[in-house]
Formats: C-alpha cells, structure tokens, sequence
C-alpha cells in the first residue's frame, strides 16, 4: 500500500519593518519583545563602519542595557559560535540583536538556541554531521538587522557554520530559529563593496530560483507527526509569490547595486528581494547549488574574495553557490520545463525564446558575467581531482537534495561538478 501524500503547507514568516531609516526603532522593537539585557551580535568590519553603534545608541536611548559581541567571524565555526554562546551566558542577557551579514544574524541564532536550551552545538546540527536535536520550546527574543542585501536570514529558521576538520559545512533548522522580528533598512548597505554586493545578490538570485523549482510540496509523503514535517516543505502556491517577486528584482536591480553603492532604490529592492527570497525558501527549500556549495566553501580553504576581510581565506556563500547553478538547472530542467522558463524570464525582465534546457544557464551566465562572479569552481581552488570529495560532502546535505525537483544520484553530482568547473 502506498504511503499517503502531504496535503499541508505552512509558511511562517518573520516580522518585518522595512524603509530607510527603519533602524531607529531597533530600541523601540526590543523593548516591545520584553527585552531588558541584550547581546548585540555583530562582527569587526561592521563594528568599524560604525553601523553597529548607531543600532546600540537606538537602543539605550529605550533603557535596554546593551552587551556588544563584535567577534563574528564570517563563515562562522563551531569554534566562533561557542564563543558567541559563553559570551552570551557570561554577560547574562535575555535578547539578541544581530546587525552585519548572515554571518552575524546566524550566530545570534545559535547563541539564542543554545543560550535558551543548553546542549553542545553539534547535537543541533543536521544529521548526519550533527545529532539534529530539535529545540523544545520557542527561544530567547532575537531582532536581525541586516546589512547585506543577501542571505534573507532575518526571515529563515536556519543557521551554517562551517566545520574545517570534517572540511564542509552544515546547518541547524528549526522554526524556533527564525528570528523574532527584523529591521530591514536599506541605507545600511551604502557601505558594501562591489564584489559583497555582487556575491550577496547572486544568493537571493539563487534562493528564489531553487525555491521555485523545488519539489511541490504534494509529492511529499505525509509525516506521521506535525513535529516530522520538515522547515523545507517543497514549492507551494504562497512561497512561489515571494520566491517570483524576489526574481523580478534580482534581474531588475542586481547589475545596478553592484554598478553605484549610491544606487539607493536598486539596493532596497535588492534588501527587500533578500528577505522575499528568504521567506519563500524558507517554506519550500533550497536544494542542489546549495548542497553542492557546502563543500566547496568547506573542503578548501585557499581562495581570498576581493573586497573581503582578509583574516582568512573563504568562498563566499552567494559564489559558492552560483558557480554550480547553471548546471544544476540544466539536470533539473526536464522535471519542470514550465519553471525553468518562467524563472529565465522573470530574470530577463520579459519574454524569451524557448531553448530548451539552456533556458536559464544562459540567462544566469550572463547575470554572472555583468557582476564579475567567478567563472567556475577553478576559480574557487578546486580542480578534477576534487570531483569525488566534493560529491561526497554534496551527499551529506540530505535535508537539502530531498527538496530537489529531480533528486540527483552522485554520478549526477559529479557531471554537475564537472559542468561547473569553468561556469561562464
């Protein structure tokens, strides 16, 4: 007898205050979440900017006493995120602020978790690296402000971390993860070079791309708990609205964020897009440029991203996970042609031709090209021997390749793989 199939959906999504000049309320929102001590989360870059004051100064002026924990590394380790976590409990707060990247808002999430719920982080990780404990109860009140028109963390329920002895990267999620409320003002980012822009965009471009060819929800088998149905539940008539509009801006503004920092209505559409994005993979999923990007962010550690800090070198998310796209979309397009297409042309900014599979690799060539994204996993340090070590940590993201349209086997990640070598 066959197993029945999901009939459910959910979409939750964080709170969102949007507009330039929104970050003044940062106090106001904590204070409204019952916050009397917070942490706020931030990392060296934009504690130098001075953007990380202007959200502690909002802040007091409410009568919230303010811890600052400006030590986030980008591409946070389980090493880095412990350090979070004691800081946390040291300085005894009952709230976080994250203001920076999804770097910093993912380690607001976990020194939330792990602050609320006590455990060694690894016991949260997603199997099979981690032991996928699942928190009991909602967590300490968390308000992100980002300062990067990328990741969507402040509307997702997930948090990566990198893990250099095991040489790839994992997650924790869980709804209780999702932050609480978020700021969104776009004149955070006037800040933000070029190549960040660049690789902070293509992220969003990706988020909704693989949200909206995702494995419709209804093909899921039903779970025998409410508890069992997974954060990432497959495409769905809602998360596909937020995932179409997140496109429609990521073709429309992308070029020309990353052309003029001063370009202030292209990055608001583009931190507005960044949270869309979010909300939508955050109900349907993200599935193989993603899996295949923790282990090219993790496996080696060699290539330093211009216009990046350079205290270590790393593959910024947004590329590592741009790299494999155009291929990946090629092996998936046969499950949902229609997808495919409608993805190219929400992109494009209109109609295009039919060409078959090479639909949308073209399309996100081009957009590659226009924001000198790297041209391939070469780029990136990695070469033909890597293939199969890089197929290996691609098949331990199971909570991210179930939600592909078409589930890959390794032959097929090792084709996309070679396919991606050299992208564009």
């Amino acid at each position: 007898m066959s197993a029945e199939r999901e009939t459910i959906f959910t979409l939750e999504a964080t709170p969102i205050k949007f507009g330039a000049g929104a970050v003044g309320d940062a106090g106001w929102e904590l204070k409204r979440l019952g916050v009397r001590r917070a942490m706020l989360v931030t990392d060296p870059t934009i504690a130098r900017l001075g953007l990380a004051e202007r959200v502690r100064e909002a802040i007091a002026a409410e009568g919230i006493e303010v811890v600052v924990y400006d030590r986030s590394r980008v591409e946070p380790t389980l090493e880095s995120l412990q350090d979070a976590v004691d800081a946390a409990r040291e300085a005894r707060v009952d709230g976080f602020v994250s203001v920076g990247g999804g770097s910093s808002i993912d380690t607001a999430k976990v020194a939330a978790l792990v602050t609320t719920h006590p455990a060694p982080i690894l016991d949260y990780v997603n199997p099979p690296i981690g032991g996928g404990r699942k928190p009991p109860s909602p967590l300490l009140p968390h308000l992100a402000i980002p300062t990067t028109s990328g990741t969507g963390s402040e509307a997702t329920t997930v948090a990566v971390l990198d893990i250099p002895e095991l040489q790839v990267k994992s997650g924790i999620s869980h709804r209780y993860m999702r932050p609480s409320q978020g700021i969104v003002d776009p004149e955070l980012t006037r800040t933000l070079p070029p190549q960040v822009t660049s690789s902070t965009g293509l992220d969003v471009v990706c988020h909704a791309a693989e949200s909206y060819i995702s494995r419709p929800f209804s093909e899921r088998e039903r779970p025998a708990s409410p508890d069992d149905r997974p954060p990432y539940q497959g495409a769905n008539p809602v998360a596909d609205v937020w995932s179409a509009k997140a496109l429609e801006y990521g073709g429309r503004y992308l070029r020309r964020a990353v052309a003029d920092a001063d370009d202030t209505e292209a990055r608001g559409f583009m931190m507005l897009g960044a949270t869309m994005a979010g909300v939508g993979f955050g109900s349907a999923g993200v599935h193989i440029p993603h899996a295949c990007a923790y282990p090219i962010a993790g496996l080696k550690h060699v290539y330093q991203p211009p216009e990046y800090p350079d205290d270590h070198p790393f593959v910024p998310h947004g590329h590592s996970v741009i790299v494999t796209a155009p291929a990946a979309f090629r092996f998936t397009y046969d499950a949902a042609p229609e997808r495919h297409h409608h993805v190219a042309e929400l992109l494009a900014g209109g109609p295009i031709g039919d060409r078959g599979p090479e639909v949308l690799p073209e399309v996100l060539r081009q957009l590659m090209r226009d924001v000198d994204a790297p041209s391939g996993i070469a780029e990136l340090g990695y070469g033909a021997d890597d293939i199969p070590t890089l197929v290996e940590g691609a098949l331990k993201q199971q909570r991210l390749l179930a939600v592909a349209p078409k589930v890959p086997t390794a032959d097929d990640l090792a084709s996309i793989l070679r396919d991606s070598l050299q992208a564009i």
